[in-house]
């Protein structure tokens, strides 16, 4: 259904009881599955967040790091997100456990 969207349509669907929540960053689509009543634009706010973390770790993240890296991408997941809930947004803060993790 995302990919055959057109690029003018809004990055929000409604799917069964849900709201599915994407974003398009060159070939690569980020896509959240979220509750009726969380709000849209925070989750493409994370997304966003997210997508810029990766592309500092990884400098211009592409398919093959989240493919070969998967590890490390649920290791950011894991850093920004606790308990189903955003709990960090400072890119600073998420980088540099990121490194403290990679030195040790």
């Amino acid at each position: 259904m995302i990919v055959s969207r057109d690029k003018k349509q809004t990055n929000f669907l409604e799917f069964r009881n849900h709201k599915i929540v994407y974003r398009r960053y060159a070939s690569l689509y980020f896509t959240l599955c979220i509750d009726e009543m969380d709000s849209e634009l925070a989750m493409l706010e994370f997304i966003h967040l997210f997508v810029e973390v990766l592309d500092q770790y990884f400098g211009n993240v592409c398919e093959l790091d989240l493919v070969f890296n998967f590890y490390k991408v649920y290791q950011i997941l894991d850093e920004m997100i606790i308990g189903g809930e955003c709990m960090e947004t400072s890119k600073r803060v998420i980088l540099e456990a990121l490194r403290n993790a990679d030195y040790y």
